[in-house]
């Protein structure tokens, strides 16, 4: 009997819709998802406490389809404590105090588009607007972040990146820390716009994030191409 991360995965294929896939990709064509999620069921049956919830591994993928992303944020990986974590990057349903870094990606997006700080730290409203929260590892344990970092999720980012630039006609790459940046090299710059900044987080000693307005210059990009803009407000 197969694990329940397999199962989210067969789930995951069995529900895809839309003429592109994210299931097309080789990650999931090729054997790699079987791997990664035959390591993680190994690791639940071991005992260990996989975030988030299997269900929700592949939320980004199903609530951002490949043939509706506008905007790409690539995050590390989810919040290592049980209740925090949904399968969006950055993305935030615990009870406490928002986490650092979204708290800054929160502050800066109220003050570059002139709204109030919001509330909630659940950003399914962007996801479900055509924004892709990616994280590098689709998968943590409990107390224990970058856990899975060396599973084999990087793969998946790569492709998915690869396949946005080549497939969708206008995307905005907002770009965050050192990880997300190297993977500036995957997209087409003559197609899409590329902004870059460091990570949020309260660690990086540049403090070179907060001041960088991607909100407003990812929605005038979107507009001057046509497109409906992100309503960034999460209240």
């Amino acid at each position: 009997m197969s694990g329940p991360v397999t199962q989210a995965l067969t789930t995951l294929r069995a529900s895809a819709k839309g003429r592109q896939k994210w299931t097309a990709l080789p990650f999931f064509t090729g054997g790699s998802a079987d791997a990664v999620a035959a390591q993680i069921d190994d690791r639940i049956a071991a005992g260990a406490h996989v975030l988030p919830p299997p269900e929700l591994v592949f939320n980004s993928l199903v609530l951002t389809p490949l043939d509706t992303v506008k905007v790409v944020i690539l995050g590390q990986d989810p919040y290592p404590t049980p209740g925090d974590a949904h399968g969006l990057a950055f993305s935030y349903r615990g009870s406490r105090r928002l986490p650092a870094s979204l708290r800054t990606i929160l502050a800066e997006m109220a003050d570059d588009i002139g709204v109030p700080m919001p509330r909630s730290g659940d950003l399914t409203k962007w996801a479900k607007q055509g924004v892709l929260l990616l994280n590098t590892a689709l998968t943590v344990e409990a107390a224990k972040a970058g856990a899975h970092l060396k599973l084999g999720w990087s793969a998946l980012v790569d492709q998915a990146v690869s396949a946005v630039s080549e497939r969708q006609p206008t995307v905005v790459f907002l770009l965050w820390g050192g990880p997300a940046r190297k993977r500036a090299a995957l997209i087409d710059r003559n197609k899409h716009l590329v902004i870059e900044a460091g990570h949020p987080s309260p660690l990086n000693r540049l403090r070179d994030f907060r001041g960088t307005r991607p909100f407003s210059r990812a929605n005038a990009w979107l507009a001057d191409k046509g497109l409906a803009p992100i309503d960034w407000r999460l209240d």
